[in-house]
């Protein structure tokens, strides 16, 4: 049996001897302890409409060191394949048995720890015990617990107060405006925004709330509140704005769909794609096609071209075979994806 031994250091100093009664053992072989709540192979599906409820109850037995000592406790999480060869720290320093996590919070974690959203995957839970710092070797585990839990891709609110508003916008001088959108995939406002736009020749203005009490103007790249309105020509474009830096940006940027099944064929031009910045995903509705192939490429040329076969997008892929009628065409790039329906 492995003991670890924790001598009374005042006792034991110098030519001062030391009897039995000045040594604590603490037997670190002892059986494990459990959890308790929830019950091996519990199954847990997380909605983000949950995301502040409580998700994972845990309560697990106190440990015993037979030493009349404070313990810590330290809650751990393993994917089952890992094995707890790799850990993520769900909690340390706990005194009581017990830990609540809402539904937010373990999702989190569990893409920390490898899983994928939108996934059903099995996961181990398990309790350290210890005295002191946690890298003594004064440590109990607990007995793992296997869970199987159902992740979710958060939705990310990407949508912002400003727009854009003028004779060469979508909707005039009097609007609503042309959406701007967050470029930080995380959702915080960096007040660095991107629109994509079909704009006409004029001029356009940059505003908040479809207002005109805080607008920008500018030239050259520089936006200046209240200037000058800024004259465009016609094209599809990609326009960034940076609020901090007082800076604009204009580039040509459109994807679109070519092929036989497509009104132009495939020397286009493109049917054009929306972005829909709520979904983070580019879509026309409503679109005819006849029997025959489509692919996606960027800016109508064949620089940057997609095909692919259900519903996975592979850059330079196969042309995609259709058949004829009326279809949503959704194209998501940042997943590598597409739905004809």
């Amino acid at each position: 049996m492995k003991n670890f031994y924790i001598y009374l250091l005042i006792s034991c100093l110098g030519f001062v001897s030391c009897s039995d009664d000045d040594i604590t053992i603490i037997d670190t072989q002892a059986e494990s302890f459990g959890i308790t709540t929830p019950s091996e192979d519990t199954s847990l599906i997380l909605l983000q409409e949950n995301a502040e409820d409580e998700a994972l109850n845990l309560e697990w037995e106190e440990a015993n060191f037979k030493v009349n000592t404070p313990i810590n406790y330290q809650v751990e999480l393993s994917t089952e394949s890992n094995n707890f060869s790799e850990v993520i720290k769900l909690a340390e320093e706990l005194k009581n048995t017990s830990f609540q996590l809402t539904t937010s919070d373990f999702n989190t974690k569990l893409a920390e720890v490898g899983l994928a959203q939108n996934t059903t995957e099995t996961i181990l839970i398990r309790i350290k015990s210890y005295l002191g710092s946690s890298n003594t070797n004064a440590v109990k585990f607990s007995t793992p617990v296997r869970l199987t839990v159902t992740t979710y891709e958060p939705f990310i609110d990407l949508s912002t107060t400003w727009g854009i508003v003028g004779s060469a916008a979508p909707n005039g001088w009097d609007g609503p405006d042309a959406s701007f959108w967050k470029t930080n995939q995380n959702g915080v406002d960096n007040q660095e925004y991107v629109a994509y736009t079909t704009l006409t020749d004029g001029e356009i203005k940059f505003r908040e709330n479809n207002d005109w009490a805080n607008n920008y103007g500018g030239s050259d790249g520089q936006l200046v509140a209240g200037g000058d309105n800024i004259a465009v020509s016609a094209g599809t474009y990609k326009i960034n704005i940076n609020l901090n830096e007082l800076t604009y940006n204009l580039e040509e940027y459109s994807w679109g769909i070519v092929g036989s099944a497509t009104p132009n064929g495939w020397d286009g031009p493109d049917i054009q794609l929306k972005y829909d910045g709520v979904n983070k995903v580019w879509r026309v509705e409503n679109i005819n096609l006849t029997d025959g192939e489509i692919k996606f490429r960027f800016n109508n040329t064949w620089g940057g071209d997609f095909g692919g076969t259900n519903g996975e997008l592979i850059e330079g892929g196969d042309n995609i075979t259709v058949s004829a009628g009326t279809y949503t065409i959704i194209v998501d790039f940042n997943n590598n994806t597409y739905s004809i329906e």
